[in-house]
């Protein structure tokens, strides 16, 4: 049994830093951030064992100083915690930074703002939440429920796959033929690089399996991804979420991760695999001839 790793995988340079001013700020006094700072628990339970509190409003904040999280807020969202006497710390991501004046930068040029992105998400809220008006969809079908504008400006949430967002962008311009559509790319440059690497490995794979948090947007994402290229993937949250039963007849195994995915839950799930490659004989590979249907008794993501 062989394991490769994608040639990229795992935590971003903007989780990183949001990770390390959170810490340095819990030494010198305490901070609550407003939201989770990362979609990773393994991560926000590190940041709570050092003191670091979580609120999901500005009313509910107890410490002085409260932190933006990577993903970024709107400016009424900074301002109301201002306004509490708060002192507002930004750990946003630079690339979510660009997502935002991309946008603003649209509405003062006169288009109607269009964001692929996913309804309700923490990045999405804070892209739109000081418009006055604008639309939000992530499938052909919320295309076809909007209507016709002169204008239409179309940014994405930073973490959707560049192919989807190129997708749905051709599904507007088919939708509304006589609008001025106007894209920005604000896909950052990690999730690209991270998608375009899974699909290499899950060519080569037959399991992938996906480390990253629950509510992880690209890391979702990332199990999509490789679902298109190989029939058994499974998303895990650590090496405990592993099963032997998974890897029956697999020669090969993919491992990918999510951009807030810490480097030593990758290796951990990495040894766990290996123990397990030393226990176990090598197989022939069995991927293109055994349907996905057989493999429903199996625990997938």
């Amino acid at each position: 049994m062989r394991i490769i790793r994608a040639q990229h995988l795992g935590m971003c340079f903007g989780v990183r830093d949001a990770i390390t001013l959170a810490l340095d700020v819990a030494k010198q006094h305490p901070l609550t951030v407003l939201g989770d700072l990362v979609h990773n628990e393994t991560v926000l339970a590190e940041l709570r064992e050092q003191g670091v509190g979580v609120a999901q409003d500005a009313a509910a904040v107890r410490t002085q100083a409260v932190m933006v999280s990577a993903h970024g807020a709107s400016d009424q969202a900074m301002a109301r915690a201002r306004n509490r006497g708060l002192e507002v710390i930004e750990a946003t991501c630079p690339l979510v930074h660009v997502a935002h004046r991309a946008v603003a930068r649209l509405v003062r040029d006169g288009f109607h703002p269009v964001i692929i992105g996913k309804r309700g998400h923490v990045e999405v809220r804070g892209l739109t939440e000081d418009l006055a008006e604008f639309d939000i969809v992530l499938s052909e079908q919320e295309i076809g429920e909007m209507k016709e504008r002169p204008r239409f400006g179309v940014a994405a949430q930073t973490t959707q796959p560049i192919e989807k967002v190129h997708t749905l962008l051709l599904a507007l311009r088919c939708r509304f033929p006589r609008s001025e559509i106007c894209f920005v790319d604000t896909v950052c440059q990690p999730t690209k690089q991270r998608q375009t690497s899974a699909v290499a490995l899950a060519q080569q794979s037959d399991v992938v399996v996906v480390i990253g948090g629950q509510h992880s947007n690209n890391t979702h994402e990332l199990v999509g991804t490789c679902r298109r290229f190989c029939p058994r993937v499974f998303h895990v949250q650590t090496a405990a979420d592993l099963r032997p039963e998974w890897f029956l007849n697999a020669e090969t195994i993919g491992i990918t991760a999510g951009t807030s995915t810490p480097d030593e839950l990758i290796t951990s799930v990495e040894n766990w695999l290996n123990a397990l490659a030393i226990a176990r004989p090598s197989a022939r590979s069995t991927r293109r001839a055994q349907p996905a249907a057989e493999l429903s008794n199996l625990k997938a993501a």
